[in-house]
């Protein structure tokens, strides 16, 4: 792997490329896509971008690699963020450049089947964030939650630790995207129970970028 590469943060007003790497979703519930386009240029500063495949079902992976490129070429887009998950986004991998992306170094996030995506800048040496899909963190019906907000605001605009709390609460179910009012009301949760530590007993070692982790937690 290459050593890790800390892209320059963006500052409100710069744009955000949006792509859809594994999915056109956005295409049939354009509800929660739209609010989430809003949200950034509202609440953080970014001015979001879409690109050809953002919204196309069905669009090839050699389509949808074009639209990574583009978003990692563009010197005026300083952030990438997937709209939603997708199962066929491993499909495009082998079309990627690597060479042009690790030329133009800049932060991505994505959750779910995005992991394939932030696996490869991994190995590109690309620093990326596992999380704040589009659709499912910044669209999330009636209001963004404050955690996500915080955490979302820090990594596209700080550098440095960040501490990672549990959620009070949380959700494993969504009501209906495509009816309106399912955006009115805040959604339906569970109280957390905090931490739940694998093998507390283990003492493990492993990478975390660049440095060595060592925890006497379980993972």
């Amino acid at each position: 792997m290459t050593a890790p590469a800390y892209p320059s943060k963006p500052v409100p007003g710069d744009r955000m490329a949006i792509l859809s790497p594994g999915s056109g979703l956005p295409g049939i519930l354009p509800l929660p896509h739209e609010l989430g386009l809003r949200r950034p240029r509202e609440d953080f500063g970014p001015e979001p971008v879409e690109y050809p495949t953002t919204r196309t079902m069905g669009s090839t992976p050699r389509e949808r690699a074009a639209d990574i490129h583009a978003a990692f070429a563009d010197p005026t887009v300083k952030a990438v963020m997937a709209s939603i998950g997708g199962d066929d986004q491993i499909t495009v991998l082998p079309h990627l450049d690597r060479e042009l992306i690790r030329a133009h170094p800049k932060p991505f996030f994505g959750s779910s089947d995005n992991t394939n995506l932030l696996l490869f800048l991994h190995n590109l040496g690309i620093v990326g964030y596992h999380g704040a899909c589009l659709m499912t963190e910044l669209g999330r019906p009636y209001a963004l939650h404050p955690m996500t907000a915080d955490s979302v605001r820090a990594a596209l605009f700080t550098r440095g630790p960040y501490e990672l709390r549990p959620a009070e609460r949380y959700r494993d179910t969504d009501r209906d995207w495509a009816d309106p009012a399912t955006f009115d009301a805040e959604p339906d949760s569970q109280p957390g129970g905090g931490w739940i530590w694998h093998r507390p007993d283990r003492v493990v070692e492993g990478r975390a970028g660049a440095a060595t982790w060592r925890s006497s937690r379980g993972c």
